[in-house]
């Protein structure tokens, strides 16, 4: 579908989001051939920045952001063209004249709202946006997470934005879900007919799914104290990988049909009770220790911590799926900062072979699994038992390895490229619904309140490990491990 002209209005332009990932975003779709010329991007900032110190800093933040095989230093200027700068205060109704000037007086042309600021500003915006008369009936809203803190917050988002905007107007952005790989695993199940026999409860023994960083929290000591592990990539991520892992297939690809069946995976994820809680859920901390050689300190040591915080970095949870498909099927979560290696993977993990017919051992055998890795290279693993070279006849895992790059030889969309692209043609498919992100925190909630009525820490963890030994013990009373700790060694 080709895009048509379009303002593009980024609350928080001069944010660390959009250096990082907006602005490269735009810029790289700005190259595209189908790019209209007509295609205009306002950012809108508290600081009072005329819009040639705005394009300096975009020389000096956003710029460095962009991949140097991508940069083109006539397509860099070309885009700067296009970018203008609005100084406004977003809480502040009366400050919005200047953005009603800079925008084009056409209720049919493309609106785009982006709002990169924190969610107690989204009602106040949108509120603003109607009263200064610019929620024309081609307007789009995207709103960044965190969506609430909980499922009243979220509740409460969906009911201020909705006052403003349709449903239909509404875009929920999860980046993961912009992934290659994400999409690739869509394309694997419903374009292919080789695993769909095999897609279930019969055949599949369990599910992980794994997001895991090197980083420590770094600037953003103030955010994650109050959100958490659980909150920042749990509620969210997590829960939409899964989503589209076990959803079935849909009547088609529109966006309500993909999005109906994501919805009932979230209404059948079995709910916790406080005693499944304390088997199932592994909240930990980090404490001091190495990342890659280099001396790290703890949660509570990191600038600006609480010395007495309790705020998760990891958690890993066991979830299950009341479906006939899935019952029985574990499904292990996890994510968690200052980890042993930075990936995020699903792995899908089928059942082991009835009997052995070779001279070796049941228990040297390898489940067969796919791997779905999304970070840091995108690709596809499928892990098979194949003989090794020479006499006699004796097993090994093996992969059968699709690297995207490496396939396709050709440039990759980016997650934020991908959705930003989707937000301009209007596609919703990649995007939350209301009743998925309520659903999602219907189901996340009970854990919440369970460790605020809780008077224990976190359980610890060395900085550059996998996580807290309940992580392991939460999977190995199921007889199973975690892939890395799965995996035979060299």
């Amino acid at each position: 579908m080709a895009l048509t002209d379009f303002d593009f209005v980024l609350f928080g332009g001069g944010g660390d989001l959009a250096m990082r990932k907006l602005i490269p975003a735009l810029y790289a779709l700005s190259r595209g051939k189908g790019f209209p010329e007509g295609g205009r991007i306002i950012a809108v900032g508290r600081h009072d920045w005329s819009r040639e110190h705005y394009l300096e800093e975009l020389d000096k933040q956003a710029k460095p952001n962009i991949e140097e095989d991508r940069l083109d230093e006539g397509a860099w200027k070309a885009f700067r063209e296009r970018v203008n700068y609005v100084s406004l205060n977003a809480s502040d109704a009366g400050t919005y004249q200047p953005l009603k000037e800079a925008l084009r007086d056409d209720d049919k042309l493309t609106r785009v709202y982006y709002l990169a600021v924190p969610p107690n500003l989204f009602a106040g915006i949108c509120q603003n946006i109607a009263e200064a008369g610019l929620a024309t009936p081609n307007a789009r809203v995207v709103l960044e997470k965190p969506l609430g803190r909980d499922l009243e917050g979220a509740r409460q988002i969906n009911a201020d934005v909705g006052k403003v905007f349709s449903e239909s107007q509404i875009f929920r952005i999860d980046h993961y879900l912009g992934k290659e790989a994400v999409q690739n695993l869509l394309a694997l199940r419903f374009g292919n007919i080789l695993f769909e026999p095999l897609w279930r409860r019969e055949w599949i023994s369990d599910v992980q799914i794994t997001i895991a960083e090197e980083l420590g929290v770094g600037n953003r000591m103030g955010y994650y104290e109050s959100s958490g592990a659980l909150r920042d990539m749990l509620q969210n991520h997590l829960l939409q990988l899964l989503c589209i892992v076990a959803m079935e297939p849909p009547v088609d690809g529109t966006p309500d049909a993909v999005r109906d069946e994501k919805l009932k995976v979230l209404r059948a994820l079995k709910r916790f009770t406080p005693n499944s809680l304390v088997q199932n859920v592994v909240r930990g901390q980090y404490k001091s220790g190495h990342v890659d050689g280099v001396a790290v300190p703890g949660y509570r040591k990191e600038p600006d911590a609480n010395p007495q915080s309790r705020t998760e970095t990891f958690v890993a949870v066991k979830a299950e799926i009341d479906t006939w498909r899935w019952s029985g099927v574990p499904f292990y979560l996890r994510t968690g900062k200052r980890m042993a290696d930075q990936l995020a993977e699903i792995v899908v993990r089928f059942k082991s072979i009835p009997h052995s017919i070779f001279n070796q051992p049941i228990s040297s055998f390898q489940p067969n699994s796919l791997v779905i890795r999304l970070q840091p290279d995108e690709g596809l693993n499928l892990n098979l038992m194949a003989k090794t070279p020479g006499d006699g006849m004796r097993l090994k895992l093996v992969d059968l390895e699709l690297d995207f790059r490496e396939t396709f030889k050709k440039p990759r969309m980016e997650a934020y490229e991908r959705l930003l692209m989707d937000v301009l043609r209007g596609q919703l498919t990649l995007f939350m619904r209301s009743d998925e992100l309520e659903a999602a925190w219907e189901w996340v909630e009970p854990i919440l309140h369970f460790w605020d009525q809780e008077d224990n820490d976190p359980l610890f963890y060395t900085a550059g490990s996998w996580g807290p030994g309940a992580a392991s013990a939460l999977i190995g009373r199921d007889g199973l491990q975690w892939r890395e700790e799965a995996l035979p060694e060299e």
